[in-house]
């Protein structure tokens, strides 16, 4: 389990004195936790799935971040965040390659037929519940309208 996973390598980096990757993963418990408290659950830990999600939303925040601090002439705060971000990436799976995405999407395509411009955004929401979180989803969206272009 993940949520274990994370509190034992907090005990880890207290250890090992890593004042960096401890506050990182404090934040992660943290949001953990929130995520418990707001679902009123008696449950002491998370699933894998609910604990990626979080993560997962984690490491779009900071790559939010960095593109903000970039913009913004921050360079050293975008580092900050760049640095909290493959800590957090540590934890997620494996991405898919886009020539992955690209299979998926094909047998999706022949599965369903005469796709119109219009429905695109429905057809790549159907792509990522397929590939649940395997994929990021600007890639699927760059694929798909790759292929119907």
């Amino acid at each position: 389990m993940i949520h274990t996973t994370i509190k034992e390598q907090i005990k880890q980096a207290m250890i090992n004195k890593d004042a960096f990757k401890l506050t990182v993963l404090r934040g992660v418990l943290a949001a953990f936790m929130n995520e418990i408290v707001a679902k009123k659950t008696t449950d002491e830990f998370l699933g894998d799935e609910e604990a990626l999600a979080i993560i997962r939303r984690l490491v779009k925040q900071r790559k939010d971040s960095i593109e903000q601090f970039t913009k913004g002439g921050r360079p050293e705060l975008a580092e900050e965040e760049e640095k909290e971000l493959k800590v957090l990436e540590e934890y997620l799976p494996q991405m898919m390659s886009k020539e992955e995405v690209m299979k998926v999407v094909e047998e999706k395509k022949a599965t369903a037929g005469e796709i119109d411009k219009s429905k695109l955004g429905q057809f790549i929401g159907t792509v990522m519940k397929e590939l649940k979180g395997k994929a990021d989803g600007a890639l699927v969206k760059e694929v798909v309208e790759e292929m119907f272009s």
